[in-house]
């Protein structure tokens, strides 16, 4: 399973997400960054990657032209990088059990505060 990380996201990341997570990469680093949100959406279609991002955008998308590709949206607020990466870790079989069920797109973190 792969992950693009959405530009609201540090690409550091990277440095802290496990091995099932090991093809994922960021908008930065696939030179996205100027990229419209349509184009980061095809990206992540045609390459198989499934976006991570904190706005809702990527989920108005999917709800305008559905999927592939999928969506995490992060909805906790502000997190340090390694808290993120420990929230996709925590939530591993979960992320895993909807990458594989086709009848939904966007897969929700929620964090109450």
């Amino acid at each position: 399973m792969k992950f693009l990380f959405d530009q609201n996201i540090s690409h550091k990341i990277l440095k802290f997400i496990p091995n099932q997570f090991s093809a994922s990469s960021t908008i930065k680093k696939e030179g996205l960054l100027n990229a419209t949100d349509r184009e980061i959406w095809e990206f992540a279609k045609q390459n198989g990657y499934i976006i991570v991002t904190n706005d809702s955008d990527f989920n108005d998308l999917n709800l305008l032209f559905g999927f592939p590709p999928k969506i995490i949206w992060i909805r906790t607020g502000n997190l340090a990088t390694q808290d993120l990466a420990d929230l996709l870790i925590a939530n591993a079989e979960e992320i895993i059990k909807f990458n594989e069920d086709e009848d939904y797109g966007c897969f929700e973190i929620v964090r109450m505060k």
